[in-house]
C-alpha cells in the first residue's frame, strides 16, 4: 500500500513539475543567448489572413517563418517582426529584418517576417494614420495565427504564452501599437476606426488573443505617450539621438504632409518607467534612423548591439510564468467605469463573471504618482473627484486589469 501511495504521488508530482515547466521556456544549455543552431530553415509566403487594402481590394497577407535546423524543443517563443517603409514601401524580405529573423532564430527562437497592407491615398495625415492602423490590424491578425497554429495543428510548436511583437520604423509604430493601442476610445475620432474594423481588424484567424507579452522598438514611435499603462507588457527600445525621421524624443513626423506629432523611445522610456512597466532604452548617441540597416561596417556593429540589447532584455522574460492570453478572461476581468469621462463622479462596476472580494484600490496621475487611495466595499464603487485636476488617470486593484477614466 505505501509503495502504491509513492508511485501516485510520484506520478502527481511528474505532472506539477512538467506543468510548471510548460508554463515557462527552458534557456538552458545557451538557449535564447547564444547562436546554438548552425542553420535556420526558413517557410515562405505562409498566408496568415487577407483584409481590404485603401482601395478595397481583397489582399492576402503572407509571411516567412524562420526556425532553427534540427530544433526538437515542443514548445518555443515567438517573435513577430514587421519591416520599415513609412507604410508605402518595404517588405518581408528587408535585409535588416532577415538577418533579424535569421539571428534569433539560431539562438532558438521561432522568428516571423510579416509583409502587411501599405499605401493611403489622399496623402495626408489622417490616411497615414489609418494606414498604420490597418498595419496594427494585419500585426495582429499575425499573432493570431499563430496562438491558433499553437492550439491547433503545432505546425510551428510556438509557446503560445511567449509571443513578441517588433519592427523597424514603420514596423516599430505596429509593434508598439499593438502592445499599448487597447482601446477603441484611444484612437482619435477622425481616423473612423469602426469602418477600419475596429482595433482587431478582419485579417483572419477569429476567437484567438493578439495579445503579446512583449514589445521590440527599433527606432518607432507612439501617438500618445499615455497608452503605455500600468500592468502593460515589457518594452525594449533602441534609438539614434539624431533621427531625423522618427524623433528620438517628442516631435514631428510625415515629410511632404501635414506634420503630425508622436512620441519617440525616450518619451516612450520615460512614461512606461512613470507608470512601473519593465524597459530598456538602449540610446545610438549622433545616430540617425535605422543605423543598424544596410552592409557597412558600421550598420553591421549597429545590428550586433541591436541584437544583444533585444537578446539581453527578452531572455529574463523567458524564465518567468507566461501571460493568461485568453480574450474572454481578459475581458471579463476588466471593471467597468462610466461615464467617461466625467465631470465630478465615476461609477466602477465590479466585473460580473468575478466573485467580488474586499480590496484596496489605488489612483494614479499621468505620470504614475498614487494620487488616492481608498478601499472598494461593495460591488459598486462611486469614485469622487473632488480635488483632483482635469485629466487622465489609471485605477489600480488586486488581481483585475487596470482602468482608465478621465475628468474634465
Amino acid at each position: 500500500m505505501k509503495k502504491l501511495a509513492l508511485i501516485l504521488f510520484c506520478v502527481w508530482l511528474g505532472s506539477v513539475l512538467e506543468g510548471a515547466a510548460q508554463s515557462r521556456i527552458d534557456t538552458t544549455g545557451g538557449r535564447y543567448y547564444r547562436p546554438i543552431f548552425a542553420n535556420v530553415t526558413r517557410t515562405q509566403d505562409v498566408t496568415y489572413g487577407a483584409a481590404a487594402d485603401f482601395l478595397g481590394n481583397n489582399q492576402n497577407l503572407r509571411l516567412d517563418v524562420y526556425q532553427p535546423a534540427g530544433d526538437t524543443v515542443r514548445r518555443r517563443p515567438l517573435l513577430v517582426f514587421a519591416h520599415g517603409g513609412g507604410f508605402v514601401s518595404g517588405n518581408k524580405n528587408d535585409a535588416d529584418i532577415v538577418e533579424l529573423c535569421t539571428r534569433f532564430a539560431r539562438m532558438g527562437y521561432v522568428t516571423a517576417s510579416i509583409d502587411y497592407r501599405l499605401l493611403f491615398l489622399p496623402f495626408d495625415t489622417v490616411n497615414i494614420g489609418r494606414a498604420a492602423i490597418r498595419a496594427t490590424q494585419d500585426m495582429r491578425a499575425a499573432v493570431r495565427f499563430f496562438r491558433k497554429d499553437a492550439a491547433t495543428s503545432k505546425t510551428y510548436r510556438i509557446h503560445s504564452g511567449f509571443i513578441y511583437a517588433g519592427g523597424s520604423s514603420a514596423g516599430a509604430f505596429m509593434a508598439l501599437q499593438t502592445g499599448y493601442l487597447d482601446k477603441d476610445a484611444e484612437v482619435p475620432a477622425y481616423i473612423g476606426l469602426a469602418a477600419l474594423g475596429g482595433l482587431e481588424g478582419n485579417g483572419g484567424n477569429p476567437g484567438y488573443s493578439s495579445v503579446v507579452q512583449g514589445v521590440v522598438n527599433l527606432c518607432g514611435a507612439l501617438g500618445r505617450p499615455w497608452w503605455i499603462e500600468a500592468g502593460n507588457v515589457p518594452l525594449v527600445s533602441l534609438h539614434g539621438t539624431a533621427d531625423a525621421t522618427v524623433p528620438y524624443g517628442a516631435g514631428m513626423v510625415g515629410g511632404g504632409l501635414p506634420a503630425q506629432k508622436v512620441y519617440g523611445s525616450a518619451i516612450l522610456q520615460a512614461r512606461a518607467t512613470a507608470v512601473g512597466v519593465p524597459n530598456r532604452l538602449y540610446t545610438f548617441k549622433r545616430a540617425g534612423h535605422v543605423p543598424y540597416s544596410g552592409s557597412s561596417p558600421a550598420a553591421v556593429a549597429y545590428l550586433d548591439t541591436t541584437t544583444r540589447v533585444v537578446r539581453d532584455f527578452l531572455r529574463p522574460l523567458l524564465r518567468q510564468t507566461s501571460t493568461v492570453t485568453a480574450v474572454k478572461s481578459v475581458a471579463s476581468a476588466t471593471p467597468q467605469a462610466f461615464p467617461v469621462p466625467a465631470s465630478a463622479t465615476v461609477q466602477l462596476q465590479w466585473p460580473a463573471t468575478q466573485a467580488f472580494r474586499r480590496q484596496p484600490v489605488e489612483v494614479l496621475n499621468a505620470t504614475g504618482q498614487v494620487v488616492r487611495r481608498l478601499q472598494w466595499e461593495q460591488p459598486t464603487l462611486l469614485l469622487q473627484r473632488g480635488a483632483l485636476p482635469a485629466g487622465t488617470y489609471l485605477v489600480r486593484t488586486q488581481g483585475l486589469a487596470v482602468r482608465r477614466i478621465v475628468f474634465l
